[in-house]
């Protein structure tokens, strides 16, 4: 059993029954009263974020976690098939644990967060950005790019997002995926 001084950042612990992995902490050491850790956790099933006080000293239990690299390969029923790109071994994520599904392209390397001695995926971490092409939208004008209005448009993964309207079809553009909105768009 770990204690208090233990936690750090990423640190992924057994709280209330619950797999939480620490966000953010703080020790804090008042004048006067004894010390203790306010943390900032998010709930690994829910996705929830709680703040929690512990007091200096109170024993925690770590959960070891590991972050592997896998490759989408294709979608079945309301799971996604994923390979292991080291071993080729093949796990199958319910949708429920992808935040942002409607991104995912195929052959795009994800991580995956592992519950190191029960092997369970615990979460699917898609990358911040993808580079993707237009497959739909609406033909641009010329001398539309001094607004800022944008019209909507279909990448190859399936998503609608919001482009500017000198965007067109067939164009290669880079995508926030945490937001789902467009950067810019990217030379061939």
């Amino acid at each position: 059993m770990a204690n208090t001084s233990d936690i750090k950042n990423g640190l992924c612990i057994n709280h209330n029954g619950k797999l939480s992995q620490i966000i953010e902490f703080q020790h804090v050491k008042p004048g006067k009263g004894p010390a203790f850790v306010r943390t900032k956790m998010r709930q690994i099933e829910s996705g929830k974020i709680i703040d929690f006080t512990f007091s200096a000293g109170h024993k925690i239990e770590i959960v070891r976690i590991e972050n592997r690299e896998y490759q989408f390969l294709y979608r079945e029923g309301d799971s996604y098939i994923f390979m292991n790109i080291e071993n080729y071994e093949q796990v199958n994520i319910p949708s429920n644990m992808i935040e942002k599904p409607e991104f995912l392209i195929e052959e795009m390397i994800c991580n995956i967060l592992f519950h190191a001695e029960e092997e369970l995926p615990l979460i699917l971490e898609i990358p911040m950005h993808i580079i993707s092409k237009v497959v739909y939208t609406e033909p641009g004008v010329k001398g539309d790019t001094a607004t800022n209005a944008m019209k909507p448009a279909k990448i190859e993964s399936g998503a609608e997002i919001k482009v500017p309207l000198f965007i067109n079809e067939g164009e290669i553009i880079k995508v926030d995926t945490r937001k789902g909105i467009y950067v810019e768009r990217v030379k061939n």
